[in-house]
Parts: structure tokens; sequence; C-alpha cells
């Protein structure tokens, strides 16, 4: 029986524990995960074939926001998932508004993570 193919998830943070541990969350829940502690990483290794996207909101030199709107604005237009673990000056809605899937604050609920996660999986 062939083996289903992983799915994956990148995951950018510039602190390396929230990287870590989203890894093992995603792992727990069967994805497997791209981690980058920069979106300037990311976006110069590319987003073909990920599930989803998972960044950090503020980060430096491009943000969150910034991620979002390059990624879902491409022509694989991966979804996006916005945490935070400050103080946002915008309500949920402005991100999801913005072509978010979800917005979660940090600590991440796992177990809301991985349900929106399978469920576009």
């Amino acid at each position: 029986m062939p083996t289903p193919p992983v799915r994956t998830v990148a995951v950018i943070d510039d602190d390396r524990r929230v990287l870590t541990s989203l890894a093992n969350l995603l792992a727990s829940g069967g994805y497997g995960t791209r981690a980058y502690e920069s979106a300037l990483d990311f976006f110069s290794d590319g987003h073909s074939g990920l599930v989803c996207v998972i960044t950090d909101l503020g980060m430096r030199p491009i943000d969150g926001i910034q991620v979002l709107d390059r990624t879902v604005h491409s022509d694989a237009a991966t979804p996006v998932i916005i945490i935070t673990g400050k103080p946002s000056e915008h309500a949920e809605d402005y991100y999801l508004q913005r072509g978010a899937l979800g917005f979660f604050r940090k600590p991440v609920d796992g177990d809301a993570l991985l349900d929106l996660l399978d469920s576009i999986a």
C-alpha cells in the first residue's frame, strides 16, 4: 500500500522555541514542517507544495502582514494563518478580511490550529 503524501506546513517565526513547539504540534497532527526564522528565508525557498503557511505577525524586515499579502496573492495562493504574542492594533477580522485563513494569539490553541488545518488539508 503506498504511503500517503506528507501534508507540509511552513512556519515562520523569529523565536526558535515557537518554531520547535509548532513543529512538534504539527507532527502530532500528521503534518510535516518547513521552519523559517525569517520571511526572507521563506520567500527565498519558495512556497510550492505547502498546505498552509503559519507566520508570526511581528518580525523584521518582512512582517506577517507582508507574508500574508505576498502569499495569498501569489500564483499558488497558499492559505496563511497569522499568530502573535503581542497586542495587535487590529482585531482578528482585519486579518481575515485581508485573506488570512485564521488568527491565533500565543500561546496557540493547538487543537484549534490542527482542526483548522484539517479543514483545508
